[in-house]
């Protein structure tokens, strides 16, 4: 063979080498640019309206089961609202505990598919928010012995229930809720958020708790999302004036973090019992015996009254709208059903 011939054959595998590493280059950069993408711009559409809804939780396994599951959907579209959260709880032995399990008092996943489908049959959209509960403490204090272990059970858990959205046709998904003391774990958050966008494909929400200024992946969720119940006062007061005065220290925080990471802010949760003393500890469900109705009506209407008119805002969803049958507690829960804090509901929606 002769050294032009042999010349010619190297020039060519060569050429050919360099077209088979450019394309290998080409393929990770548009790997590399969907990766950049999907934490950085938001899911179409993700919060384009303001969502006005309702919680509608259960902690029995056969909660969504039966004719009272229909008759609250028909209700909380009565007053006006468009959307329902629908919670499942799992749970963990202890703060510690590096597992997440189910429980008895877990929903089934046919009631909890029966609830979506009755939710789509009143023209209600459907927030499907999987929480995770622990024995006498808070999500917010989940600090697991090994966390690689628990965000490998949290990541079936939270996929589980991703499957099923996508299969029932639910608008929106939470990929947490108030996981304040675990949420730091940047790129382990992203591996959860990346298996759900695997199962699920619409708008993904992180709902924080007392960590919302701290998320460290606001960017790679589509809505910003907090569980909403700050102290508006230190003394009980039906004063609307003064709990506004108290909610605006916060348009300005939420401007500014919804214009950083181009997202806007959800109310995942927010709510008042109908009990003296609310307005000074929102989140406290037992915050005294005596009945405040006014209270109650009172703290719907300054926030619905400071944040409506919120470009930024994308609504709320009030905890909580009982599921009957009603127990005895409800004269001092959080539901607004038959109380002032409904009709403060029905001006605002139903309109």
């Amino acid at each position: 063979m002769s050294s032009t011939s042999d010349g010619s054959r190297l020039s060519t595998t060569l050429a050919s080498k360099w077209l088979s590493l450019l394309s290998v280059l080409a393929v990770a950069i548009a790997l590399l640019g969907h990766s950049l993408c999907a934490h950085t711009a938001p899911v179409a559409n993700a919060a384009a309206s303001p969502q006005r809804g309702f919680a509608l939780p259960t902690w029995q396994q056969g909660g969504y089961d039966g004719p009272s599951l229909e008759q609250s959907l028909r209700e909380i579209r009565g007053v006006g609202a468009t959307w329902v959260e629908l919670t499942v709880a799992w749970s963990q032995q202890s703060t510690n505990s590096s597992e997440v399990l189910r429980v008895p008092e877990t929903v089934s996943d046919s009631g909890l598919q029966r609830a979506i489908a009755l939710a789509h049959q009143q023209g209600l959209s459907v927030f499907l928010k999987p929480h995770i509960d622990l024995p006498g403490n808070s999500r917010n204090n989940i600090r697991p012995d090994d966390p690689p272990a628990w965000f490998s059970s949290y990541t079936a858990f939270i996929t589980h229930y991703a499957a099923i959205a996508q299969q029932s046709g639910v608008e929106q998904f939470a990929v947490g809720t108030e996981l304040s003391s675990i949420s730091g774990d940047r790129g382990a958050w992203l591996g959860v958020i990346d298996a759900v966008r695997a199962q699920y494909h619409g708008p993904v929400v992180y709902a924080a708790g007392r960590d919302w200024r701290d998320v460290p992946f606001w960017d790679a969720v589509d809505v910003i999302g907090i569980d909403a119940y700050p102290r508006l006062s230190n003394t009980s007061t039906t004063d609307v004036s003064v709990l506004r005065s108290a909610w605006e220290a916060y348009v300005d925080e939420g401007a500014a973090l919804s214009a950083r990471y181009g997202r806007k802010i959800l109310f995942t949760e927010a709510g008042f019992t109908s009990q003296q003393g609310t307005t000074t500890d929102p989140s406290n469900w037992r915050i005294s015996r005596t009945p405040n109705e006014a209270e109650q009506a009172a703290g719907y209407e300054a926030l619905l009254a400071t944040f409506s008119d919120k470009p930024w805002w994308a609504g709320v969803f009030w905890w909580e709208w009982a599921v009957p049958p009603f127990s005895e507690a409800e004269p001092l829960d959080y539901s607004p059903r038959g109380k002032a804090a409904e009709s403060v509901i029905r001006r605002w929606w139903a309109a």
